[in-house]
């Protein structure tokens, strides 16, 4: 190759280097699907660009529908990055409950492995959040806010995942739980409804917990393989007990009265 071929080569506009940026953080989880980005001045000066360049960032983004802006509402990001199971496959997932036990069994391999690699790899501040979610879902089990309690059941284990900074676990885990959301959250409740489960759970929480703060990675992975184990056996005999209902109204809807 000559020095002409060499001059030739034009450095990276700078629009294209904050776009980049603006992926990983993306993609690490710093901004997540549907949250608002910071303002346009905080981020220029974040990253120590011109307003242009980074304007010209974000649009390429939003062309990509990576992002979204709202007129007079700031710029988002894409409620369905991490999605990637299509929509009418999670309408079935969500519609079939003999699926539910599969989509448990995957929950436990790959939630093993985030709980054993947050135990070994979560920084400070991970575990900081972490402890912040705890404390706040111990606060809703105890106010017997059952809402609340999934809601942030499940926002206990995305932090779990975070902690664990390998990003195809994250996503992979992430788009899991946008096909559970709806049955994870109706189970729950189910579950919370009976105060030996809903303490059992809580127990089980405070168990991964412990061995995550404790930097016990085999003990994490042991908790959380528990707790989904319960999980399913709680839905498995909730199922069999609703099949035994719908059996028996049956059976007395066809039998002549006495």
């Amino acid at each position: 190759m000559t020095s002409d071929s060499f001059s030739r080569v034009k450095p990276p506009k700078i629009s294209d280097i904050i776009m980049q940026q603006l992926e990983s953080m993306i993609l690490e989880g710093s901004f997540t699907p549907g949250q608002k980005l910071p303002p346009e001045r905080e981020l220029a000066a974040r990253f120590e660009v011109s307003r242009p360049s980074l304007r010209e960032a974000i649009q390429k983004l939003i062309a990509r529908g990576i992002l979204f802006s709202r007129h007079g509402g700031g710029t988002y990001v894409a409620d369905n990055i991490g999605s990637s199971f299509a929509d009418p496959l999670q309408d079935l997932l969500c519609a079939h409950d003999e699926f539910l036990y599969d989509q448990l069994e995957f929950r436990d391999a790959l939630e093993g492995l985030s709980s054993y690699y947050a135990a070994t790899r979560s920084t400070e501040a991970d575990r900081a959040k972490l402890t912040r979610c705890f404390h706040a879902l111990v606060e809703a089990n105890q106010a017997q806010d059952f809402a609340l309690e999934a809601r942030l059941d499940a926002d206990f284990h995305m932090i779990i995942a975070e902690a664990a900074h390998n990003i195809v676990l994250l996503h992979t885990l992430r788009s899991l739980y946008a096909v559970l959301a709806r049955s994870v959250s109706a189970n729950l409740q189910n579950l919370f409804k009976q105060p030996q489960a809903r303490q059992a759970v809580m127990a089980q929480h405070k168990t991964l917990y412990e061995a995550i703060m404790a930097g016990d990675g085999n003990a994490a992975r042991a908790a959380a393989h528990d707790h989904l184990v319960f999980v399913e056996d709680h839905l498995l005999n909730r199922q069999k007990e609703e099949t035994r209902i719908q059996r028996s109204l049956r059976r007395n809807e066809h039998q002549p009265p006495h």
